[in-house]
């Protein structure tokens, strides 16, 4: 208890705060220095991707509170009883059900309509989700928030595909690891954004004798306002990320159904862009499945509460940003794709398991700060390699196909995590979490000789072996 109550004060620091607004404004500084590196149409792109992050990094660390606050000790249903671990297991993974049944949609929609429809479409979903989770009076309406957002949300791989049609081959992974530091610099900001919506919400915003409080609604609702102002943004600035007579080719050749890709990750787990996508569901699946009950475990062990919780997921934002933008293109240049995505493995698990090995917040800090190196490491390193592997021309059903298998992952682990939060202790998850995340590894090797520097689509096809060149030759849908 002593310690707790020394990391609860910790936080409320004033030293504190003044060395993370330190590191935001170092934030801005190294991104200010970096942005002439980036090509005109990734940066517009990046500017769409960060405003979008920031509102739902301003909801999500807020959600597991909302859930407790509603469902108190849990629900009983027919005689069985759920804990908060798990409803907000269920919660979370109602967005990646919608999401997963999308992702493949989206991505065959990009392919054939373009990637800044899709974009748009999404962005609008989202606004309208931030408002039913503002307005929320009860679980069901929560988990409908989700949904909404999800169905929505399954464009993370039409905005890899954009990447990947706007870069050529060896700058993917830096290219993603730009687009990730933009978006964990949302990630730093939006907790932030949302523990001060909270605190805007109690005050009367009306002048006069009338009263205007928009409560625990604030939040939502100046998440759904800044969603509005991204749409605006996005429909002045993003530009197709495909010419004309790439869109027509794409429209002309016969496609294989989102099934029957589905089936061959399956069938054909050894080659190559199966794999890539198996170690992406379960290393995404285990780290966000653990990361679900992040605020309930933060609870039970150091005290931390939603109006302080916004600092921790900061400090992981801040050293992604400075990761990605700083060491992500200097080790894919030393390491290459395939080396650096299993180095990013290794930290990932490390960071996670330190989680709940941690006695205090210096110790917390520094196994926490494992975390976003790993996941700077291996994700955009696997999503570049996968982009390699796959037909420019299936770019969008393929990244969308990692989406729908990390959706799935997503769906399982956090009522597992649950459960085991629930059941097992409130450490259990990030045990289990780090182990799935090690086995990982044996799925990666093989992979360095597709991590050269090809520079054109028929380089690409030349080095994947016959078998794996026929998968990704085009079949005709029935």
């Amino acid at each position: 208890m002593i310690i707790q109550e020394n990391i609860t004060h910790s936080f409320q620091s004033p030293i504190l705060r003044i060395v993370l607004v330190a590191i935001g404004i170092g934030l801005l500084y190294v991104l200010w220095r970096e942005v002439r590196k980036i090509p005109a149409k990734l940066l517009v792109l990046m500017a769409t991707a960060f405003l979008d992050m920031v509102g739902l990094l301003m909801i999500i660390p807020l959600l597991p509170f909302y859930v407790k606050s509603l469902g108190g000790e849990g629900v009983t249903i027919l005689g069985v009883h759920f804990g908060i671990g798990i409803i907000v297991g269920f919660i979370i993974a109602a967005f990646t059900v919608a999401q997963l049944a999308s992702a493949p949609m989206w991505g065959r929609f990009s392919d054939r309509v373009g990637r800044r429809p899709a974009l748009l479409i999404a962005l609008s979903a989202s606004a309208i989700a931030y408002l039913i989770f503002g307005f929320a009076e009860s679980l069901l309406l929560l988990f409908l928030s989700r949904v909404v957002q999800g169905a929505g949300g399954g464009t993370v791989g039409v905005i890899q595909a954009y990447v990947a049609d706007t870069t050529a081959p060896q700058d993917r992974a830096r290219a993603l690891g730009w687009l990730s530091a933009t978006t964990n610099l949302g990630v730093a900001l939006g907790p932030v954004f949302g523990s001060f919506a909270l605190t805007l919400g109690k005050y009367d915003l009306m002048p006069g004798s009338a009263t205007l409080q928009m409560g625990r609604a604030a939040p939502g609702i100046i998440a759904a306002a800044l969603c509005l102002l991204n749409i605006a943004f996005a429909a002045r600035y993003l530009t197709e990320s495909r010419d004309a007579a790439e869109h027509q080719s794409a429209k002309d050749q016969p496609r294989r159904r989102s099934r029957d890709v589905i089936w061959r990750v399956i069938s054909h787990s050894g080659e190559p862009s199966s794999r890539l996508i198996w170690t992406y569901a379960i290393a995404i699946g285990a780290f966000q499945g653990s990361f679900s009950v992040l605020a309930l475990f933060l609870n039970a062990r150091f005290q931390v509460t939603e109006q302080t919780i916004g600092y921790f997921f900061m400090y992981i934002g801040s050293i992604s940003v400075f990761t990605r933008v700083l060491l992500l293109g200097r080790m894919v240049d030393w390491l290459g794709e395939a080396k650096l995505s299993r180095l990013g493995l290794v930290l990932l698990a490390a960071g996670v398991v330190g989680m709940p090995l941690a006695h205090n917040l210096w110790m917390l800090g520094i196994t926490v700060a494992l975390i976003p190196l790993g996941t700077a490491f291996t994700f955009p390193c696997v999503t570049a390699l996968l982009s390699r592997v796959i037909s420019p021309l299936e770019r969008g059903l393929y990244m969308g196909m990692q989406q729908t298998y990390g959706g799935v992952a997503r769906i399982i682990a956090p009522l597992f995590f649950g459960w085991s939060f629930d059941t097992l202790g409130v450490s259990s998850p990030y045990f289990f979490a780090s182990a799935f995340i090690i086995a990982t590894i044996f799925l990666g090797f093989g992979f360095d000789k597709y991590a050269k520097h090809e520079e054109t689509p028929q380089i690409i096809a030349a080095a994947v072996p016959e078998e794996a060149e026929s998968e990704i030759a085009p079949v005709k849908s029935s």
